[in-house]
């Protein structure tokens, strides 16, 4: 820790990979992930404007999503990248502030976004007949909208605190992103009424949207099963698997990150559990929706043989 001690205004990001082999490997396979993920996202939101037929809440819904997942991975992987490549870990409080503010709100936005995503299937599926007057395009962009606002709103809170306290120490951040928890164990005052504020967030804007998604798809389930119809079974079993696999992979690691005392938090373990819900889960959501999901994979086709070359 000796070589990070600094007396300028500058963090250090002590990073995910190890000065070995291990640490080439590692950078090797989250840069190919990433790719991946811009990939994956860029296409989705590309085929979503481009084919009518998906220009439903649902598709609308999954576009934000794709959004965010892209603005989500690249606040964090490119400055990642470029630190262990030119082995310079070091970040501006301006650059930190900034990294902060776009990563809390992609995390609360995405939150309330899959919510929101959890409440359209669940109208669809329980009240078919009410769908479009309950989920109307209005409604539909209300709830992006409001997703949006409500994250930048936390996520600006957040950010001028963090701006605003004095650090002291190595100034070094045992992360490979500025993550306002992992910043206060450097910070010169006691932070202990501002880490009420983040379990507080925690719970409006994760664990809420999650019990509101489990009691959604409670309901659902518990409509699907009493179907008569194995076709509308299969679909909608379909349907809420994809959801529910996205919505794992992204609020578990989150809330047991954030809902825990900071005493019981480990920087490998914080580490390893970020991977998941910064890295894996936008790489992961464009692949799951569009390999489970019979309408997307029509619109690619169509979409495909559209701008496809004229054979002579």
């Amino acid at each position: 820790m000796g070589n990070y001690n600094q007396t300028s205004t500058d963090f250090i990001l002590l990073g995910l990979f190890p000065s070995s082999r291990n640490g080439l490997f590692l950078f090797i396979l989250i840069v190919f992930i990433f790719l991946m993920a811009l990939v994956g996202n860029l296409s989705m939101i590309l085929l979503i404007f481009l084919d009518i037929r998906l220009h439903k809440p649902m598709y609308i819904l999954l576009s934000q999503l794709s959004l965010m997942d892209l603005n989500y991975i690249s606040t964090t992987v490119p400055k990642m990248a470029y630190d262990f490549l030119l082995a310079n870990k070091s970040i501006s409080i301006i650059g930190c502030g900034i990294q902060s503010f776009f990563f809390l709100t992609m995390a609360c936005a995405e939150g309330l976004l899959l919510a929101s995503m959890a409440y359209d299937r669940y109208v669809a599926i329980c009240f078919p007949l009410h769908y479009p007057i309950r989920i109307s395009k209005r409604v539909c962009i209300l709830m992006i909208t409001g997703s949006w606002i409500m994250g930048s709103i936390n996520s600006c809170a957040h950010t001028t605190y963090i701006l605003s306290i004095p650090y002291c120490q190595s100034r070094a951040i045992n992360h490979f992103f500025c993550d306002v928890t992992v910043m206060l164990t450097i910070a010169c005052i006691d932070t202990t009424v501002y880490e009420y504020t983040v379990f507080l967030s925690t719970t409006l804007f994760l664990l809420l949207p999650f019990i509101g998604i489990a009691f959604s798809y409670g309901r659902v389930l518990l409509a699907v099963y009493r179907m008569n119809s194995a076709e509308g079974k299969k679909k909608a079993y379909s349907t809420c698997s994809t959801h529910l696999t996205v919505v794992s992979f992204y609020y578990a690691p989150f809330v047991y990150t954030y809902l825990r005392p900071r005493f019981l938090r480990t920087p490998t373990e914080d580490k390893v559990l970020a991977v998941f819900y910064i890295i894996l889960t936008p790489m992961l959501n464009p692949i799951i929706y569009s390999l489970r999901n019979k309408e997307v994979i029509g619109a690619l086709r169509r979409v495909t043989q559209r701008i496809s070359p004229v054979k002579m």
